[in-house]
């Protein structure tokens, strides 16, 4: 049910989709962990790679702003209009709720035209340089699965770097450099994405294509994920299957897209001339009105779902794993070292599920009915052996077939499966007797036993003896029953 109902969302949503946006959703299909197949044994769990959906992730970010006073409106100060430099009547104030620019105003939602964002202060100590560092701190590593989109309010800085971290901050490498100029700024030649190929991927590269003043077209900034998807899936992103491969055996690839921190490094403000106009210093700060950034937490394919609890983004692992990733394999199960899962063989991957420690295989999840697991290396999944107590299954939870639940035991009790007491073909239950669910009689009150044979004046000794119905009738249950139905005076005796 679960599965016919997922598949007719995921069609659904696909369909949507198609129409909705120009790319397909990247790194999609590994939405469930694990189905349940039928073998000899029973139901088992078919195990496979699995990952959360990409989302917003600006929704669990910490950011933190170096200086941390840069901010503007602490004391008001004015600024320069966007469009007219020379217009330097607009206030920030930090104490007025209309005129104040905080930093959470950078990932407000605004729709398609934005009217709010973060300011820094002037450059009213120029010479000294204009320098910001615009951290975003997640406390969990995620996977990219879009471009990194900054839209600026100003115009976009002369000079910036976006650097990322996989250890929360305690090292830093760059991203990539945006410059006015290239070769003054950051010594490097300027390249685009598009210069890129599969062998230099992962090249960083300075580009000059998002440096520019003050122009009503020039507030964007990307850093390009899918144009280096398409290096592998196609300029339409159409054939994932080619990304997932080089995913899964490149190791630096995937790095690649990994973070747990961004920053952003904001060098040098638009300043659109050659010099600094050192009399109109109000024209020049940064503004930014909305940073995205698309990603889904790394589970290392071990997980579907990513809860959010306590500012904290944990993984709910499957798979016998454990961690905020899902980086190592539960205690007791450790039968062989951990391992991520693979994205390989498309469309289902590999999970490579921990499996039970050799000291705890005698007792795994069998509920004390069997002393032997065995591990099936095509299900990549464990069962039980040799099933006692008159239980089956993988995980010798289900009955035996003539044998029911017994609804008053515990799982792990000897007698949860009791046999087949009555039914409504071979083993009646006698005179006026009823079957409930297969495992007793629901006798009349002068009747008892377990097919309602016996008189309960017997049993109480009570009945009489000259009486023709106070002698209970000799034999086998079916002679009981053949007595009754001839209304006999006198039992039959072989």
């Amino acid at each position: 049910m679960y599965l016919s109902r997922f598949l007719s969302i995921h069609a659904l949503w696909v369909t949507v989709s198609s129409v909705m946006q120009p790319y397909p959703l990247v790194w999609g299909h590994y939405d469930l962990c694990k189905t349940q197949i039928y073998t000899e044994e029973g139901k088992v769990w078919d195990y496979m790679a699995c990952q959360p959906e990409s989302t917003d992730m600006t929704k669990y970010l910490k950011v933190k702003l170096d200086p941390p006073d840069i901010t503007c409106g602490d004391p008001p100060e004015t600024f320069c209009a966007m469009g007219n430099p020379y217009m330097c009547n607009n206030e920030c104030d930090a104490s007025t709720p209309e005129l104040a620019h905080p930093p959470e105003l950078m990932f407000d939602f605004e729709g398609r035209h934005p009217s709010t964002f973060w300011q820094s202060a002037t450059w009213k100590e120029y010479p000294k340089p204009l320098q910001v560092n615009i951290t975003l701190s997640w406390s969990k590593t995620i996977e990219l699965t879009d471009n990194i989109v900054i839209t600026f309010e100003s115009g976009r800085p002369d000079q910036m770097i976006l650097e990322k971290s996989l250890d929360y901050g305690r090292t830093w490498q760059p991203y990539q450099y945006y410059a006015t100029d290239c070769l003054d700024a950051f010594h490097m030649d300027p390249k685009s994405v598009k210069d890129l190929s599969q062998h230099t991927v992962l090249e960083i590269i300075c580009t000059e294509e998002y440096s520019t003043g003050y122009t009503t077209n020039s507030k964007i900034i990307h850093f390009e994920i899918k144009d280096r998807f398409a290096f592998f899936a196609g300029p339409r992103l159409r054939n994932m299957a080619s990304l997932y491969g080089q995913l899964d055996t490149t190791k630096k690839l995937r790095d690649f897209f990994t973070v747990t921190d961004l920053r952003i490094r904001l060098l040098r403000p638009a300043v659109g001339e050659i010099f600094v106009d050192e009399l109109h210093l109000a024209r020049y700060f940064y503004a930014i009105s909305d940073i995205k950034v698309r990603g889904r937490c790394k589970c290392n394919l071990h997980a579907t779902v990513c809860v959010y609890d306590n500012s904290k983004l944990t993984c709910e692992c499957e798979h016998n794993t454990t961690g905020p990733d899902c980086g190592k394999c539960k205690k007791n199960y450790q039968g062989r070292p951990w391992s991520p899962g693979s994205y390989l063989p498309i469309p289902k991957g590999t999970a490579n599920t921990c499996i039970p420690s050799i000291s705890s295989i005698g007792n795994c999840e069998c509920f004390g009915h069997s002393n032997r697991c065995s591990y099936i290396d095509l299900l990549n999944t464990v069962i039980c052996v040799s099933c006692k107590h008159n239980t089956r299954g993988q995980h010798c939870e289900l009955c035996r077939l003539g044998y029911f639940r017994n609804a008053s035991a515990q799982l792990d009790d000897e007698n949860v499966c009791i046999a087949n007491v009555c039914d409504n073909e071979l083993l009646h239950c006698q005179n006026g007797g009823t079957c409930h669910n297969n495992v007793r009689c629901l006798c009349p009150a002068a009747y008892t036993g377990i097919l309602c044979e016996k008189l309960r004046c017997e049993e109480a000794g009570s009945c009489g003896s000259d009486s023709g119905q106070g002698a209970p009738p000799h034999g086998s249950p079916a002679l009981l029953l053949l007595t009754t139905l001839l209304g006999s005076a006198s039992p039959l005796v072989f």
